[in-house]
């Protein structure tokens, strides 16, 4: 191995190093305890190291929703792909996807609340929020209906999915009728 390929490799290792403490400090305290200054504290670097990675912590927000945007299109094709027929694979969806969101709160918060600075629905949108996308679409555009465009669908169910997620996590939906409100939507948006 050469020198420059070495040196690529501790670099590529420091930059998973600092995206996976981030997110661990946020998971454990919230985003707003993720600052340069802590993380360089935990990580053992100085924090211009950090700076020589990510510009700040926008950009470590969006290093850690592109992880997230992976990890939930992941978690979505696994879920879909043992399911049977279209209400199984959407019902399948809709659980994969809230499981997501509740396990994992300060990753969902990165993909969908915070500024990562990262594009969405937009020509230059990075690869894994497209491919997150992609995971809905795949199952949603096949129960879209008649006329109805699968990425328009998609959104609509994903926007729900999106509040179900959102007021659950808040508390302002009571959690012992989650399977119901799935079942609803499910009924009720995807399965004619």
């Amino acid at each position: 191995m050469s020198v420059q390929e070495r040196k690529q490799r501790e670099r590529a290792d420091r930059e998973r190093l600092i995206v996976a403490t981030a997110r661990e400090l946020a998971e454990q305290q919230g985003w707003d305890a993720v600052t340069t200054r802590r993380l360089a504290e935990r990580i053992e670097y100085s924090q211009p190291v950090l700076y020589s990675h990510f510009r700040g912590k926008r950009e470590i927000i969006g290093a850690v929703a592109l992880q997230g945007a992976t990890e939930m299109a992941a978690a979505v094709r696994a879920a879909t792909s043992g399911a049977h027929g279209p209400r199984e694979r959407v019902t399948a969806l809709a659980r994969a996807y809230l499981d997501f969101a509740e396990d994992n709160p300060a990753v969902y918060d990165a993909l969908f609340q915070l500024d990562g600075g990262l594009a969405y629905a937009q020509e230059d949108t990075p690869e894994p929020l497209k491919d997150a996308f992609a995971a809905l679409l795949e199952t949603l555009g096949e129960v879209a209906g008649n006329g109805v465009h699968p990425g328009l669908f998609t959104e609509v169910f994903w926007a729900s999915l999106h509040g179900l997620a959102t007021l659950t996590r808040t508390r302002r939906l009571l959690p012992e009728d989650a399977a119901q409100r799935v079942e609803l939507l499910v009924d009720r948006l995807a399965v004619p």
